[in-house]
C-alpha cells in the first residue's frame, strides 16, 4: 500500500514538474490598486524614455559615458574614482528592498519591478489588438488562417517595435541617444551598440510577450528568499476564509448564512486577473507577486453583491487572528533608521565632495638618500585628478615637518578637466630637525582659480634622527 501511495506521490510531482506550461490570461480589472499600478508604470516608463532626450547645462541629463569615464547625472559628473557612491547605492537599494518587504510584502514585484511594468505594457497591447480573455482564448484555439495570422502579426509587430525602442532606449543611456537616433537613420550604428539594442530589445521581447509569470515563478530569486523577510506583522494580501467559507453561488440580494454558506460566491475572478495563475483563496503563495488585482476584483463582486468589501484584502497574520495590526515594530523601526542614516550620509557626500583627488605615492626603491649639501631626501609620485568639468590651476604645499622643503620644480600644476597628471617630487630637511625616523608629512592641494577646491593628504617622511 505505502509503496503505491510513493509511487503515485512520485507520479504527481513529476507531472507538476514536467507539464507543458499553461497559457495565462489575465482579465482586465479596474479599481485603487489597479490606477496606482498604473500610476507606477506611467511615471517609470516616463523616466525611462524621456530623460536621454533632456538635456541639461550643455549635455545629455542622464549618460554614463564609458569610453570618456564621465557620467552625467543632470548637473553632478562622477568619474570612476566615485565608484563607492555606486556600491553605497546599491547597499540603500537592498535595505529599501527589505524595509519594504518587511512593511508590506511584495510591494516591489507588483508595481516596480521591470519585468511587471514592462509586461503591463504587452498585456495592454494585446489587449488592445486581440480584444479581452474571452477573445484571446477563442483566437488561440481558432485554426489558422488569414484573420488569426494578421491579428497575430500586427499584435507581434507592436511588441517587437516597443521592445525596439526600449533597446534604443537602453543604449542611448550610454551613447548620446540624439547621436545614436541620427546614426540609426544614417545605418552607421557601431558593432556593440547595435548587439546591445538587439539583445535588450529581444531580451524585453521575450520576457514581457512570451515569458511573463515563468520569469517571476522560476527565474527570478526573489520570490524564493522572500518569505525570510516576512513576519506576523508584515501586511500581506489575505482571503479571509473565517468569512468566505464555505463558498458558492448564489443569486444576488440572497442573505448567505441562510443558505449556510460564506460572502465568496466562487466566481472565480480573482484567479482570472492573477497574472501568475494562483487562487489567492489557497493561502500565500510564492506565485504572489503582491499586484492586488484580486483585491480590486473581489471588492467589485462584493460591491455588486451587497457585501462588504475586503474579503480578501491586505492584512496580516495577527489581524487575522485578532491580535491587532503593528506596522511600527522593532524591525521596521530599524530599517527605517539605518536606511535614513545611509540615504543622509550620501547626500551630505555628494554635496560636500571636493572636485579634485591628491594620491601620494612615496617610493619604495630607498628609505631615503642623502644630497650633497647634506640633507635629507624623499621622493614622492603625486597623482591629482581633476573630476571638476573645467581645467584648474594648483598650488601644491607641505606641512607638519618643521624645516621640510619641497622641491616641485614649478609653481602651480595645471591639470585639464578629467585628466589624471603624475609627476615625481622632492621633499628636503636638514637632518638636525628630524626627531624620529618616521614623520608625518601633509600635502595640500588647492586650486588658485578656487580657494574651495582644496585637499590634504597625509604621508611619511624617512631619515636618519638628527644628533
Amino acid at each position: 500500500m505505502n509503496e503505491k501511495v510513493a509511487s503515485k506521490s512520485s507520479a504527481d510531482i513529476e507531472d507538476v514538474l514536467y507539464q507543458k506550461r499553461q497559457k495565462i490570461y489575465p482579465r482586465e480589472v479596474h479599481g485603487v490598486f489597479a490606477r496606482l499600478r498604473t500610476l507606477a508604470v506611467f511615471a517609470l516608463l516616463g523616466l525611462y524614455y524621456v530623460l536621454p532626450w533632456i538635456d541639461y547645462d550643455g549635455h545629455q541629463s542622464v549618460l554614463f559615458d564609458l569610453p570618456a569615464r564621465k557620467f552625467y547625472i543632470f548637473g553632478l559628473t562622477f568619474w570612476p574614482q566615485d565608484f563607492i557612491y555606486l556600491a553605497w547605492l546599491l547597499v540603500i537599494a537592498a535595505l529599501s528592498l527589505f524595509f519594504f518587504t518587511s512593511l508590506a510584502g511584495r510591494l516591489w514585484c507588483g508595481y516596480a519591478c521591470p519585468q511587471t511594468v514592462w509586461t503591463e505594457v504587452f498585456m495592454w497591447m494585446e489587449r488592445r489588438i486581440e480584444g479581452d480573455r474571452p477573445k484571446q482564448m477563442k483566437l488561440d484555439r481558432m485554426p489558422w488562417n488569414a484573420t488569426k495570422l494578421r491579428i497575430k502579426a500586427t499584435k507581434h509587430a507592436a511588441w517587437l517595435a516597443f521592445a525596439a525602442w526600449t533597446g534604443l532606449t537602453f543604449v542611448g543611456f550610454f551613447t548620446p541617444i540624439k547621436e545614436l537616433g541620427a546614426n540609426l537613420l544614417n545605418l552607421s550604428l557601431g558593432p556593440w551598440e547595435t548587439f546591445w539594442i538587439i539583445f535588450y530589445g529581444f531580451a524585453t521581447y521575450g520576457n514581457a510577450g512570451w515569458l511573463r509569470e515563468q520569469v517571476c515563478i522560476y527565474m527570478c530569486p526573489y520570490a524564493r528568499f522572500q518569505s525570510a523577510m516576512f513576519d506576523a506583522d508584515t501586511l500581506i494580501i489575505s482571503y479571509d476564509e473565517k468569512r468566505g467559507e464555505p463558498r458558492g453561488s448564489r443569486k444576488r440580494g440572497v442573505n448567505p448564512r441562510e443558505l449556510g454558506l460564506g460572502d465568496c460566491i466562487d466566481c472565480t475572478l480573482c484567479v482570472q486577473v492573477c497574472p501568475t495563475g494562483i487562487d489567492i483563496r489557497d493561502g500565500l503563495q510564492y506565485q504572489c507577486i503582491g499586484c492586488a488585482a484580486c483585491i480590486d476584483v473581489c471588492n467589485e463582486v462584493m460591491d455588486k453583491m451587497g457585501y462588504e468589501k475586503g474579503l480578501i484584502r491586505y492584512t496580516t497574520e495577527n489581524l487575522m487572528a485578532g491580535k491587532g495590526l503593528h506596522v511600527i515594530r522593532p524591525r521596521t523601526i530599524f530599517y527605517a533608521l539605518v536606511l535614513l542614516a545611509l540615504s543622509a550620509g550620501l547626500i551630505w557626500s555628494i554635496a560636500s565632495r571636493i572636485p579634485v583627488e591628491l594620491d601620494i605615492i612615496r617610493d619604495r626603491n630607498s628609505l631615503y638618500r642623502e644630497t650633497a649639501m647634506g640633507l635629507v631626501e624623499n621622493i614622492y609620485t603625486l597623482k591629482i585628478i581633476n573630476k571638476d568639468e573645467r581645467p584648474h590651476e594648483y598650488r601644491l604645499t607641505i606641512d607638519g615637518l618643521s624645516g621640510a622643503e619641497l622641491d616641485l620644480g614649478r609653481e602651480t600644476l595645471r591639470v585639464p578637466a578629467g585628466e589624471v597628471l603624475g609627476l615625481p617630487v622632492r621633499v628636503r630637511i636638514d637632518p638636525v630637525n628630524l626627531k624620529q625616523p618616521s614623520s608625518e608629512i601633509r600635502f595640500t592641494l588647492e586650486a588658485v582659480d578656487d580657494p574651495d577646491i582644496r585637499t590634504t593628504q597625509t604621508g611619511r617622511f624617512l631619515g636618519p634622527v638628527g644628533g
